[in-house]
């Protein structure tokens, strides 16, 4: 088992240490850029200046993207459920035909 160890990462030029194992680190780093920049982007358009508001605004548009994939992920999930029967039907038919050709 891989023990975890403090990693710092800077989020709007604020440093936190955050406790991980070597396996998670690039992700956290990934993550930590991702949610500066998008931060950082929230800061800039001028319409928040504290901290907490846009880290609550930043977390709310990550939490609707994610909803949204999900949905679409279901969405797709469920084509593909329905080609697979679709085709499996196809094939019981043909299955049948070449039965009763027999």
């Amino acid at each position: 088992m891989t023990e975890s160890a403090p990693v710092t990462v800077r989020i709007l030029d604020r440093e936190y240490q955050v406790m991980c194992s070597p396996e998670e680190r690039r992700g956290l780093v990934d993550a930590a850029l991702f949610l500066d920049s998008q931060m950082r982007e929230i800061r800039e358009s001028g319409r928040l200046s504290s901290v907490d508001k846009i880290a609550v605004m930043c977390a709310l548009n990550l939490a609707d993207e994610l909803l949204k994939l999900r949905q679409q992920q279901l969405e797709r999930g469920e084509k593909v459920d329905q080609r697979v029967l679709e085709l499996a039907r196809k094939l019981d038919e043909v299955g049948s035909e070449a039965s009763a050709a027999d």
